[in-house]
């Protein structure tokens, strides 16, 4: 009873006044998501914002159904703190993730003609910049060049959007040695090469699922996260290869 009371009378408090980055943070990380977004936008900060937009992506990822509205909302939100601060990486990395779920729900024909791999590509590039630190941007560049390199094949990735498998392994293997216990970042890493090519990767994606899977969360989105990695796995030892991709298309978003 009184940990409710606390939370509700912190809850007053925030609403009273524009919260923190760390207090916006709090919210999402106990998965008010929705909450978490009005503080956010409340802010009229780069971070805030770029909160927000990162709670609407955890949300519409934990769906049972891709929302292209969600994500439509999460690529405004992460445009308003790119407009505030064009530096400020988490503003360029949710932009680029909002732009590439779109692109699984819409399709290839229509995402190009957003031009969303290129903008994917700039948004990811200043992130990176910013911060060569931030694991979160590294990872998601190495997902930019994979994700074009499966929708394109190796040749017209190349020569169209300069994308290379190789480079996606660079960067993920960069990632996990910035982050190598964070859960978020070895979960995609082994997702995205599990939609590339399973038996190729297989190694390499058991052993991404299990730092997942034996990682202390941040956040409720990375518990959930969690059970998928087991999941996942669950299933790539069980030899059920068709159960496994068909899990793999969900979990990156695709619609059935």
């Amino acid at each position: 009873m009184k940990a409710v009371l606390a939370a509700l009378l912190m809850l007053v408090s925030v609403s009273a006044r524009a919260a923190t980055t760390d207090e916006i943070f709090a919210i999402y990380a106990r998965g008010d998501y929705e909450q978490a977004v009005r503080a956010g936008e409340a802010s009229r900060t780069a971070a805030g914002l770029a909160i927000a937009a990162r709670a609407v992506l955890a949300d519409e990822v934990l769906r049972d159904v891709p929302c292209l509205s969600c994500l439509e909302r999460a690529e405004a939100l992460a445009r308003q703190a790119v407009a505030i601060d064009p530096h400020f990486a988490f503003g360029q990395v949710w932009l680029a993730v909002a732009l590439g779920y779109e692109a699984r729900i819409t399709g290839i024909v229509k995402a190009r003609m957003k031009n969303s791999p290129a903008q994917s590509k700039a948004a990811l590039d200043v992130a990176v910049a910013a911060e060569p630190g931030n694991a979160y941007a590294v990872s998601a560049l190495g997902g930019w060049h994979i994700e074009v390199v499966r929708g394109g094949g190796a040749t017209m990735a190349r020569l169209f959007y300069g994308a290379r498998e190789s480079e996606a392994i660079a960067l993920f293997d960069r990632a996990v040695r910035l982050a190598p216990g964070n859960v978020a970042v070895r979960y995609q890493i082994g997702l995205s090469l599990a939609g590339f090519d399973a038996d190729k990767y297989r190694a390499r994606i058991i052993a991404e699922f299990k730092a997942a899977q034996s990682a202390v969360p941040d956040t409720e989105y990375e518990k959930k996260i969690q059970g998928r990695a087991g999941e996942l796995l669950g299933l790539l030892n069980q030899g059920t290869h068709d159960a496994f991709a068909l899990r793999v298309r969900k979990y990156q978003g695709f619609p059935d």
